[in-house]
């Protein structure tokens, strides 16, 4: 959720002065765009996974303050709602076994804290949305105990001027309504960040926007909201409800949602700075001390606080992210899109087919961006999350064609995607062994037809055929989900059991 911030009260004047700040940070970007301050290329990768807290039962457990205190570490955070934590993964160079050392890294941190969690009767587990989440779980009074939390809250729910609607008609039909912006909290995602030079940004985070169909595609882990059979990742829709500070008026005339794909491609990391702050209003205006301008003039590096917090509460899929390391400044491209899970192996390999697509995509000598139409790629993120696995794209005609055609997502990422993500790969000097293993896990996904998504729904029907409820075939589900988790075999590997072999308790 970015950095901390203290809550306290927020009047008409402290908009303006910081809109006024924020234009001044836009212009200290610029400047330090200009005069070519950034740091060198250190092909630095960074990797965040949201958690969530369940019981044996497989319920969430409202208790990260106290699982908190026992794990006793850094790398592990507080995120939007009491059943949430997040762990931080420090940067690491690609190249080599860096996915095989990673994968050991977030074994090793998820085990300790899953056995930390236990000391108080509750577990850690990655999933898109926690199936077993119902309306009373996503109030205000379990949003987690922190300052940016609570004004985060109250500024959007001030900004919209009535309840949130949660409208969302996938294999069925939710509606509902929230006092608050507390069902985002059952979003939990992994975030991919890449370290980029400025010259590269825009080829990068327009290859990330390419990309990004394929990674909900093979990496689908959210089919159930409330008790309902949504889409297969259905945090996207449900993020931009639960965040969305247009009432219906101002949705009609087109006013652009806090979370969104966005609309065009780029030519410049500056572009996407400057239409956050064109087009969102400030929900956090609170003003640091700094002068970016003087600090510049005076040959250091602003911190462009007002920038980095304004750009934490516009929600873009891939997200341009400005930081500052050892004195010098960056830029990274942070990747939004992937659920959390299924397992640490499901995870890496999401993170490989990721980074070395983007890689790929962003040389190409005629990329892709040049060739497909901006709509079509918020389309195919769309048909993405609705379908999953089973989803059909548009893309670029092979050949001496032009146009573009309707194709098989499988078929996309088998045929021309995955031998694009094994080059780039080879370009970050990732070895082989790493290579073909991970990339593997993503062809064998797609082979098998089963990612995240698709072996959650087929082992919920399989309970329901089996006699039991809705609310108890969403408990066995998620049961069992925690119990194949655990023993680490990627998902395409797991058996849909049959209801008699679930671990109903």
């Amino acid at each position: 959720m970015g950095e901390k911030v203290v809550a306290g009260g927020i009047d008409l004047s402290d908009r303006q002065s910081y809109r006024g700040k924020l234009r001044r940070c836009l212009t200290g970007l610029e400047r330090l765009l200009a005069e070519q301050r950034f740091d060198r290329p250190k092909n630095l990768m960074g990797l965040e996974i949201e958690l969530n807290l369940v019981g044996s039962d497989g319920l969430p457990r409202m208790m990260n303050g106290q699982v908190l205190e026992r794990i006793a570490s850094r790398d592990f955070q507080t995120e939007l709602a009491m059943f949430n934590l997040e762990v931080n993964i420090a940067p690491h160079r690609l190249g080599g076994r860096v996915f095989d050392r990673l994968a050991e890294e977030v074994r090793t941190s998820l085990a300790y804290a899953h056995r930390k969690a236990g000391e108080v009767d509750a577990g850690i587990v990655m999933i898109g949305i926690l199936p077993t989440l119902d309306r009373d779980h996503l109030v205000s009074s379990n949003l987690s105990e922190a300052d940016r939390y609570t004004l985060l809250n109250d500024q959007i729910v001030a900004a919209r001027g009535e309840d949130f609607t949660l409208d969302i008609e996938g294999v069925e039909h939710l509606v509902c309504t929230s006092r608050s912006i507390a069902p985002e909290a059952a979003c939990t995602s992994v975030q991919l960040h890449l370290q980029v030079t400025p010259a590269r940004f825009a080829d990068v985070w327009n290859a990330a926007q390419v990309a990004s169909a394929a990674q909900i595609a093979v990496g689908a882990n959210s089919p159930f909201l409330f008790g309902c059979e949504l889409w297969r990742e259905s945090r996207p829709p449900l993020f931009q409800q639960s965040t969305d500070t247009r009432p219906p008026e101002l949705q009609a005339q087109g006013v652009r949602p806090r979370t969104w794909f966005g609309e065009r491609w780029i030519s410049s990391a500056y572009d996407l700075f400057e239409e956050n702050l064109r087009y969102f209003p400030a929900l956090l205006p609170i003003c640091d001390d700094e002068d970016p301008l003087a600090v510049i003039d005076a040959g250091g590096t602003p911190s462009l606080a007002e920038l980095v917090l304004h750009n934490g509460t516009v929600y873009r899929w891939n997200r341009p992210v400005y930081g500052v390391a050892d004195g010098a400044p960056h830029l990274r491209v942070e990747n939004r899109v992937l659920p959390a899970g299924p397992t640490v192996t499901d995870v890496v390999a999401n993170a490989a087919f990721y980074y070395g697509l983007v890689r790929a995509l962003a040389e190409e000598s005629r990329p892709v961006w040049t060739r497909l139409p901006f709509e079509a790629a918020a389309e195919n993120f769309d048909a993405a999350c609705r379908h999953g696995i089973d989803a059909r794209f548009r893309w670029p005609r092979r050949g001496r064609y032009t146009g573009t055609a309707e194709v098989d997502a499988v078929s996309l990422v088998r045929e021309e995607l995955l031998p694009l993500a094994a080059a780039g790969l080879d370009a970050w000097g990732i070895e082989a062994a790493d290579r073909d293993f991970y990339l593997g896990v993503i062809e064998e996904r797609c082979r098998r037809r089963v990612n995240g998504a698709s072996w959650q729904v087929a082992t919920f029907h399989r309970a329901l055929e089996g006699g039991l409820s809705r609310d108890a075939a969403l408990a066995a589900t998620t049961r069992r989900y925690c119990e194949l988790t655990r023993l680490g075999e990627p998902v395409h590997t797991w058996p849909v059991g049959a209801p008699e072999a679930l671990p109903l308790g």
